[in-house]
């Protein structure tokens, strides 16, 4: 696997780095990658396959990264104390009008904080950024965001 830094963005006390992952496997088959690492946590935000990942190949994609991307970071990875086994590659996310309300909140405070509000629902969803755009437009008809456009 190789790691190398795409750019880095910092903020009062945080950073957000992103960074180009290949993976390369000796059947020939090669996975790119374009990884987010913020707040100790790995969010994927592109990724190109060659022959295409299954679902549960693309499930566990960050699992595979996570700990060489924080690594190349200089952080370690957070154990949680007596995790057994696997991890989510993705965090939970509730449905319906709860998740609807929480992308709402994300969306707003990645707002007053003045940095993209649709990667911070993308990082706090685990999503990517078009399931993520589908997800603020559902808060949005649920009431929980101002209208996009106004209509005359």
């Amino acid at each position: 696997m190789s790691v190398w830094p795409a750019w880095e963005v910092r903020e009062d006390a945080g950073a957000m780095a992103w960074f180009n992952v290949r993976l390369v496997f000796s059947d020939g088959a090669r996975v790119d990658a374009l990884a987010v690492v913020a707040q100790g946590g790995v969010c994927l935000e592109d990724v190109r396959a060659t022959p295409a990942l299954s679902l549960d190949d693309l499930g566990v994609l960050a699992d595979w990264i996570e700990e060489p991307l924080l690594a190349a970071c200089g952080r370690a990875p957070e154990a949680a104390a007596g995790e057994a086994g696997p991890r989510r590659a993705r965090p939970a996310w509730p449905r319906g009008l709860e998740g609807r309300w929480l992308v709402a909140q994300e969306y707003r405070a990645a707002q007053e904080d003045g940095v993209d509000p649709v990667l911070a629902v993308m990082c706090a969803t685990g999503h990517s950024r078009r399931k993520s755009l589908r997800l603020i437009s559902q808060a949005r008809d649920a009431g929980f965001l101002t209208p996009r456009h106004a209509r005359r």
